[in-house]
């Protein structure tokens, strides 16, 4: 036979031995006012997005209007109108172009930083100033010179002749974020890897490498960035085989008007994959950009 307390018992027996009740566990929440002013700050930059993608699902009467349209039936007439007209060549020229110039600024950047850093070599300072030298000289300054040398060596329309340029655009930043990552890790790993016969090329790879993995990451993601979204040179160096994504958008501003729906569907694709590539390396992204920031 089983005997069952009653539950008053059991709240004055709590409250007699001092242990805690359900009622005394639970914390009422204090309202933040600089919660709530950040959330409507981050919601007001996150509106203009949320409002393209809205719009790339209209009908181009419902997407050019006085009134802004809510409610509407969706449609992907657009997104098929962006395919007819030739975005997947725009799309594979961004893409490529945007993998390979980071490829090679991570395979020229990561020896330069490890040489400036745990590696020193004579006149580092010197050759840091050279590297953010070459990012004061202002984009324009430097179109004429370059469009000579492009059409002198028939690389006009040519997406290798961007991809060299979009190497030489993020090299200098990617040299210098990836030394202040080096620069966090302790020398004594690289001393005691030597010890154990370890060379630099193994020491660099096997326990330098893992460590600065954050950093790395952040670093290609802020190169492909830059990468994908450069409008100058491409807009200046390339017409129809080598267009890129950005000079894709521009073809949507016409003389008899602006195609909203459309125009709208073309960006957002555009901005696709870079919001897939931030995703995935959302992590490392994070760790990266507050890598030795606690010690």
């Amino acid at each position: 036979m089983s005997t069952s307390v009653p539950q008053a018992s059991t709240t004055k027996a709590a409250e007699t031995t001092g242990a805690p009740t359900v009622k005394a566990k639970v914390k009422r929440r204090k309202f933040d006012p600089w919660g709530a002013v950040a959330w409507i700050v981050g919601l007001g930059f996150f509106f203009p997005v949320f409002w393209m993608v809205l719009t790339a699902f209209k009908q181009e009467v419902d997407a050019y209007t006085t009134t802004p349209k809510i409610f509407f039936v969706p449609t992907l007439d657009e997104f098929k109108a962006v395919f007819n007209q030739g975005v997947g060549t725009a799309l594979m020229n961004s893409l490529f172009a945007t993998t390979v110039s980071t490829i090679l600024v991570l395979a020229l950047g990561i020896p330069a930083a490890f040489a400036l850093s745990l590696k020193p070599v004579r006149k580092t300072q010197d050759a840091l100033f050279f590297f953010m030298s070459t990012k004061m000289l202002p984009v324009v300054a430097a179109i004429i010179p370059l469009y000579v040398i492009v059409s002198n060596i028939g690389m006009l329309d040519n997406i290798w002749a961007l991809i060299i340029l979009y190497t030489a655009m993020n090299l200098p930043i990617a040299v210098w974020m990836m030394r202040s990552f080096f620069l966090e890790v302790p020398g004594e790993l690289l001393e005691a890897a030597s010890l154990d016969g370890a060379s630099t090329w193994r020491a660099m790879r096997e326990v330098i490498l893992p460590l600065v993995s954050p950093g790395i990451a952040a670093t290609a993601l802020i190169c492909v960035i830059f990468a994908w979204n450069e409008f100058f040179f491409a807009v200046n160096l390339t017409a129809v085989q080598a267009q890129t994504m950005p000079v894709f958008l521009v073809g949507f501003i016409a003389g008899e008007g602006l195609y909203w729906a459309k125009l709208c569907a073309a960006a957002t694709m555009a901005a696709l994959p870079v919001v897939l590539a931030g995703w995935v390396a959302q992590n490392k992204l994070v760790r990266g950009l507050s890598f030795g920031a606690i010690k």
